[in-house]
């Protein structure tokens, strides 16, 4: 059956909207009509090749849709659930599954290397990222879909699949923001307004925001900032000075720019605690020196997919919503059509917005 697709053709090519055919599923696959799609900056990593991903491939893995047939020996899922694409599904076999840090799962992408459709030309197609969201409908593995938790718009739930796991898990999983510390949150697109209102939550005293673009201000009060730092050469310091001159107790960095990684980390106080959620590329370097280290105590960690387990997360993240602590539409900034996302992507280029909602 063909569908349309915003196709990647090749890496460092524009994306084009066309149609594919896509299969019906196989044993243990499911296939989803999406209701909505989010368009994130990962989505232009993989496009530019700052993630390596196969290509031709379909993009998109943030989204949630409705089950029109499943193959043999699916049972979790039937046709006319809603469902939220999780593209990092854990195998719970590997080392780091044992563990239990599931996000880190060694074969959680296996799947983006396999061929799920090909172009009306007969051409393979990847599923980036496993799902492949930019599409009208997909076929993936069972394990990448969980059903929608009760009281959560299937259109909204499409930014739970990764934007606010990422922004809430870094607050909750990976930074553990306590109530009263102070924040601040670097980057104010999708997953930096996630994790403004996983602060909000969390109870902590002061909030404040950075982004390259004053425009963003209303955004990110609206989201939980208590104040708002347009991002220049002082802004450690200014920060410092909105904390009585000591620094933040935690940083959140969501542009996984060197620049910005080590801004966040000047930014906290003394035995202060770094999360960096942004993808940077390699010719990104941050530097720091040995006794700086010493002498500041600060911790600097990586979150990968928020430290979360989707499985766990999302019925606690519906809980909020339904109490309306998270408010998902007001992460959008945008909803196009599948059309609109290569205008999406010259506009994350240009550090404009939020999030860009693909809406089906």
């Amino acid at each position: 059956m063909a569908v349309r697709a915003a196709v990647l053709p090749a890496i460092g090519s524009p994306l084009e909207i066309t149609g594919i055919d896509l299969p019906d599923p196989g044993p243990g696959q499911v296939r989803v009509r999406l209701a909505a799609a989010g368009v994130c900056h990962s989505d232009l990593s993989l496009s530019d090749g700052t993630m390596r991903v196969p290509v031709p491939a379909v993009l998109g893995h943030e989204g949630a849709g409705t089950v029109v047939a499943v193959g043999e020996g699916v049972t979790h899922v039937a046709p006319g659930d809603g469902v939220v694409l999780n593209w990092a599904p854990s195998c719970g076999a590997c080392h780091a599954c044992s563990l239990g840090e599931v996000w880190l799962c060694a074969n959680a992408l296996n799947g983006a290397a396999d061929v799920y459709a090909r172009t009306t030309e007969g051409t393979d197609l990847h599923p980036g990222l496993n799902v492949a969201a930019f599409a009208e409908e997909t076929v993936v593995s069972a394990s990448c879909v969980l059903p929608v938790p009760d009281g959560v718009p299937l259109t909204d739930a499409a930014l739970l699949g990764c934007a606010v796991l990422t922004g809430y898990g870094a607050v909750h999983h990976s930074a553990r923001v306590r109530r009263g510390e102070t924040v601040a949150v670097f980057g104010v697109g999708g997953v930096g307004l996630s994790a403004l209102q996983a602060a909000r939550i969390a109870g902590a005293s002061k909030i404040v925001a950075v982004d390259v673009s004053a425009e963003k201000e209303e955004l990110a009060r609206e989201a939980g900032a208590t104040d708002y730092v347009v991002a220049s050469d002082t802004t450690a310091r200014e920060i410092r000075g909105l904390t009585g001159k000591q620094g933040v107790d935690v940083a959140v960095e969501c542009a996984g720019r060197a620049v910005s990684i080590r801004t966040a980390w000047d930014s906290t106080r003394r035995g202060g605690r770094t999360t960096v959620v942004g993808i940077g590329g390699k010719d990104q370097q941050v530097t720091f020196n040995a006794l700086e280290i010493f002498h500041w105590g600060r911790t600097l960690s990586g979150c990968v997919y928020g430290n979360s387990d989707p499985a766990q997360d999302l019925p606690v993240l519906a809980e909020h919503v339904r109490a309306g602590r998270l408010d998902l539409s007001a992460l959008v900034t945008e909803r196009i059509s599948l059309d609109g996302i290569p205008a999406a992507f010259e506009n994350m280029l240009a550090g404009k917005g939020g999030r860009a909602l693909v809406v089906f």
